[in-house]
């Protein structure tokens, strides 16, 4: 069956699959094997100590794909410059890179002349429509059942995805609450050329830098087993529920600042848990698709399996073999 979408065009991909940036874990090996299974794997560009770091990253990565890859630049991470990584990418010419967590607009600007697909992360219509209008390529919208950093609004996958397929013409993305072939199909009918996924790759063989203690926790949880840090500073964020994200709950209850609980969702305690394997010294972002992860296969084996029930369910909507958008 064709899987031609204008993301796969775009992208220049067999499969309309992105894997998310995922601070700290989306580096060479992981990219690779998306990029590989006919999907877009990314480098997460700001989680590395130093901008030659990445270039180093793009190069090894290229020895292990001769497919497209993204670079994903998180930059509102706190106290860390982008400029130089962002001309890095532009050095060496990767084929994509997306932006989330802040202002793309500087570094929309800085990849202009290039020839480098850009797509930003939004999580309202809003965000959506002012992202098409600095030019980007295609937007991923988020909802609220997606790991790590969300919008501040508490609308769901299926509410909002729609919404911002109206607002736009350029591609649309969906993002949180997609693990597999099921979600991934349901995308698609909302309007969408394409899903991003990231629960879902942290629970994957080549997802090297995870501790087995973190993949472990995400293949056991259910749906209810996460909860959302940072709100009272407004940058909400959801995670593995833990002994140590409720203590950062507790304490944004008694001191709503940054201050207050700045240590505790530094880096190195994300890293305590997903490096390490120290779940009580740690915290890990996950989103709700958790409750759907039972193992954990190779990149691979995963694509093949959502194909399969990709493919199954459009034989029940009974679609011919052409499935163009």
């Amino acid at each position: 069956m064709s899987w031609k979408t204008r993301i796969t065009d775009l992208l220049q991909i067999d499969y309309p699959i992105i894997q998310g940036g995922l601070a700290y874990l989306a580096y060479a090996e992981l990219a690779a094997a998306v990029s590989n299974a006919g999907g877009l794997g990314q480098i997460t560009a700001m989680s590395l100590s130093t901008a030659e770091d990445l270039r180093n990253e793009i190069q090894q990565l290229r020895t292990l794909t001769s497919q497209p890859f993204g670079v994903n630049f998180a930059i509102g991470m706190h106290g860390i410059g982008y400029e130089e990584r962002v001309q890095i990418a532009i050095d060496e010419q990767v084929p994509a890179v997306t932006i989330t967590g802040g202002n793309p607009t500087p570094i929309l600007e800085m990849l202009q002349p290039s020839s480098i697909k850009t797509l930003v992360l939004v999580a309202s219509r809003r965000q959506a429509q002012k992202a098409e209008q600095l030019g980007v390529d295609a937007v991923i919208v988020v909802g609220q059942e997606g790991g790590g950093h969300l919008g501040r609004d508490d609308i769901g996958t299926m509410v909002l995805v729609p919404q911002v397929v109206d607002a736009v013409k350029i591609p649309v993305i969906a993002s949180g609450g997609i693990g597999d072939g099921r979600g991934w199909m349901p995308a698609h009918a909302l309007g969408t050329d394409g899903i991003e996924m990231g629960t879902r790759f942290i629970a994957t063989q080549e997802c090297v830098h995870a501790s087995s203690s973190y993949k472990q926790a995400i293949v056991n949880g259910s749906e209810s087993d996460t909860l959302i840090i940072k709100q009272s500073i407004g940058a909400p964020a959801r995670v593995l529920c833990n002994d140590y994200a409720k203590k950062i709950l507790a304490i944004e209850k008694e001191t709503p600042s940054y201050e207050a609980i700045q240590k505790y969702i530094s880096g190195t305690t994300n890293k305590r848990w997903i490096y390490d394997g120290i779940m009580e010294e740690g915290f890990g972002f996950a989103g709700q698709v958790t409750g759907m992860i039972r193992d954990i296969p190779t990149v691979s084996e995963l694509f093949k399996r959502m194909i399969g029930e990709a493919e199954e369910i459009r034989r029940k909507w009974g679609n011919s073999s052409s499935f163009l958008f």
